[in-house]
């Protein structure tokens, strides 16, 4: 049913799709490629929120609330394709179906606690567990199984993901190597060869 008042456009990397202050009535979904979230700080500094993979949903706050975006969304993924929902359709869609309502409210159900799950995982957790759950977390959504996959970010951006530095990043996946839980080829094509011992380190058994 959304799929006839839903909209696609391409974006190449780097391209932003709302910044801070603007004004959207849409809801955008990604299709294709990669989206960040980001804030900066008081200092300048460029923190990830969240990465948002194909099927996820963004730009809920500004559509309900009627408020401009308090966050960033850059397009990182080559190619990025969005589809957009304008408001009143997207509304229109929810108050004729309850049960796509319901099932979209579950879905925002999920992202809810995956918000939650990401502050105690920044908080509490040090810098090699984030760095576990990172690893993971890009093994299941690229469906890597026992394959190589390509990071699908930098790993600056993976420093700010997990809130840490590209030199402690470096130096963790060095330890990983090592250990023999992973192998790296080149500066981001990655193998994960134990993963179980990764669910373990990032406390996910």
């Amino acid at each position: 049913m959304l799929q006839k008042v839903t909209r696609s456009n391409q974006f190449l990397k780097g391209e932003y799709i709302f910044r801070v202050g603007e004004q959207s009535e849409k809801l955008f979904v990604v299709n294709e490629g990669l989206i960040k979230l980001t804030i900066m700080s008081l200092e300048g500094k460029e923190q990830i929120v969240r990465l948002l993979f194909p099927g996820d949903f963004f730009g809920l706050f500004s559509i309900l609330k009627n408020e401009k975006h308090y966050i960033n969304a850059e397009a990182i993924g080559i190619p990025t394709v969005i589809c957009s929902i304008d408001k009143k359709d997207f509304l229109q869609t929810m108050e004729n179906n309850a049960g796509l309502a319901y099932r979209f409210l579950l879905a925002v159900n999920d992202r809810l606690y995956e918000a939650d799950e990401s502050v105690g995982f920044l908080s509490l957790m040090e810098v090699e567990q984030r760095l576990a759950r990172a690893l993971i977390l890009f093994h299941e959504k690229m469906n890597a199984g026992n394959e190589a996959f390509t990071l699908p970010i930098t790993k600056k951006d993976l420093a700010s993901y997990i809130g840490t530095t590209p030199e402690s990043v470096s130096r963790k996946l060095l330890e990983f190597m090592s250990q023999k839980w992973i192998v790296m080829d080149g500066r981001r094509k990655i193998q994960i060869l134990e993963l179980d011992q990764l669910k373990q380190m990032a406390e996910l058994d």
